[in-house]
C-alpha cells in the first residue's frame, strides 16, 4: 500500500462520521448527504499532497460546506423552493410515545427543520455546526474559514432570526 493511500485511509477513518453527519443535517437527505460525502473524499484524494495536518479537519469540513452550500443553490435553482418533506423522521421520546404526542412532536420538528432551510447560508451554517454538531466557536472559524466573533454574531442572528420565525407559530399553538 502506498504512502498516499495510507494517509487517505488515516483521514477517510478520523472524519468519515463528521463529513457525513454535517451534510446530513446541512441537507436532510441521506443519499444527497452520501453524493456529497463522497464528492468530499474525491476532493482529499486529489489534494492529498497540499494537505497541512494540523488543519485537515477544517479543511475537510469547509469543503463539505462548500459542496453542501453548492447543492442547496443548485436545487433551488432547480425547484425554486427547498423541500424536505421527503425525510421522515420520528424521534426518540422515551414514555411519551402515545401516536398524538409523537404526531405532535414529528410536526414540531419538521416545523423546525423547516424553520433551519429558511435562514441564510451563513447564518444556517454556523447555527447547524454550532447546535446540532456540536462544533466549538473556535473549530467553527477554522470550518467557515471566518473569524470568531463573526461566528458569535452568526449564531446571534440565527437564533433571532428562528425566533421570528417560531415564535408566532408557537403562540398560535395556545390559542
Amino acid at each position: 500500500m502506498s504512502i498516499k493511500s495510507l494517509k487517505y485511509r488515516t483521514l477517510f477513518f478520523r472524519h468519515k462520521e463528521n463529513v457525513y453527519s454535517y451534510a446530513y443535517s446541512f441537507l436532510k437527505n441521506e443519499m444527497d448527504a452520501e453524493d456529497i460525502a463522497q464528492e468530499v473524499w474525491i476532493k482529499v484524494w486529489d489534494n492529498l499532497e497540499l494537505f497541512d495536518w494540523k488543519k485537515a479537519k477544517g479543511w475537510i469540513l469547509r469543503t463539505t460546506h462548500n459542496l453542501a452550500v453548492d447543492f442547496l443553490r443548485s436545487k433551488k435553482r432547480k425547484d425554486a423552493l427547498i423541500d424536505n418533506s421527503d425525510t421522515e423522521t420520528v424521534p426518540d421520546f422515551g414514555e411519551e410515545t402515545s401516536p398524538d404526542r409523537l404526531s405532535e412532536n414529528s410536526s414540531l420538528s419538521a416545523t423546525i427543520e423547516k424553520s433551519i432551510a429558511r435562514l441564510p447560508d451563513k447564518l444556517k451554517s454556523v447555527f447547524v455546526l454550532y447546535e446540532i454538531e456540536k462544533y466549538k466557536y473556535k473549530e467553527i472559524a477554522e470550518i467557515l474559514d471566518i473569524p470568531v466573533n463573526s461566528v458569535k454574531v452568526y449564531l446571534m442572528r440565527a437564533r433571532k432570526e428562528l425566533q421570528k420565525i417560531l415564535l408566532p407559530l408557537e403562540e398560535e399553538r395556545y390559542e
